[in-house]
């Protein structure tokens, strides 16, 4: 089924960086399970959700449908369909009396995490609920590494912002090393998160200290 842009332009699924249809990223299997990033994290937020520590949610993409065939009386077919609008970030919700809002990325890369993977309406987004004080980060997973990363917002915007200057389309694994919060797998929650958020969130405080003066 077709699917279009706002201003008209059709849409196709984007390739990873390795030149492979997403959804081939997301029959990659973990322990055998053959779960997708998303679903991992849904599956999390569920797990999150029944346990009352976060309500967590993904967010629709709206879609406006223009054209539908019954070949049933009882089933309806979209044969096609436009994007309203260009979709923010993928997650939003509330955590311990914070606002989360954060987008889920993966790459083959072995060495670096494409910045060609984000889009410039989702960093202004997230620039947006920074100013907010919202907590603002991306989950990233290097699907060969078989790695993790609860990485923040502010060096994302960083490093987006510095592409023009530097030339940099990435960012370097050794420093999402650095400057992200590593998680491994669990059982239950699939992706536990959380944990490296309450590090950010630690982080952010003490980050508001030092630049309003407070001890």
């Amino acid at each position: 089924m077709p699917f279009h842009y706002p201003n008209g332009q059709p849409y196709s699924r984007p390739s990873d960086p390795n030149g492979h249809k997403r959804a081939k990223v997301q029959q990659v299997r973990f322990d055998n399970r053959g779960m997708s990033l998303e679903e991992e994290i849904n599956e999390s937020n569920q797990f999150y959700l029944a346990h009352d520590l976060a309500v967590i949610y993904k967010k629709p993409i709206p879609i406006q449908i223009v054209k539908v065939d019954y070949p049933r009386r009882s089933a309806a077919v979209i044969k096609e369909a436009y994007f309203r609008q260009a979709s923010t970030t993928d997650y939003n919700g509330v955590y311990a009396g914070y606002y989360l809002d954060f987008e889920a990325k993966e790459t083959k890369n072995k060495t670096s995490f494409p910045l060609k993977n984000f889009h410039q309406h989702q960093i202004e987004h997230l620039r947006h609920c920074l100013k907010q004080n919202g907590i603002c980060f991306v989950i990233m997973r290097f699907v060969t590494l078989e790695r993790l990363f609860v990485y923040p917002a502010t060096p994302l915007i960083r490093a987006w912002d510095a592409q023009a200057k530097a030339g940099a389309k990435s960012i370097p694994l050794h420093t999402i090393e650095v400057e992200g919060f590593e998680v491994h797998y669990g059982l239950n929650p699939r992706i536990p998160y959380l944990t490296a958020v309450d590090q950010l969130i630690h982080y952010s405080e003490s980050q508001k200290g030092v630049h309003y003066g407070k001890q």
